[in-house]
């Protein structure tokens, strides 16, 4: 039963590291910036999930310490991207508003 289990937790972190490449691929190619910051959100929830499959495969305990240090890690470089963008995408607005009442 113990090898089962085993090999359970090896196939679920198969998957994983499997998700972790798809959403790595559309963090790179897009389409649009937004889909790039879900996909980065998104690759650091799946590291975190390998992490903790690997703490109780290897039945090591401090991995889940890693993983938690990761996930605030994770949490605040997503909202400091969401920030930058908000911050790109309202100059944008307001340059074109600006251009369209140059034109009126």
């Amino acid at each position: 039963m113990d090898n089962l289990y085993t090999l359970l937790m090896e196939a679920a972190v198969a998957m994983l590291a499997l998700c972790l490449f798809v959403c790595l691929y559309r963090a790179v190619r897009g389409p649009s910036t937004s889909d790039r910051i879900v996909a980065i959100n998104m690759t650091g929830t799946v590291t975190i999930a390998i992490i903790l499959f690997l703490s109780f495969l290897l039945k090591e305990d401090y991995l889940m310490d890693i993983a938690l240090i990761y996930a605030m890690l994770s949490f605040l470089a997503v909202v400091l991207l969401c920030r930058i963008y908000i911050g790109i995408h309202r100059a944008k607005m307001e340059k074109k508003n600006r251009e369209a009442g140059k034109d009126d």
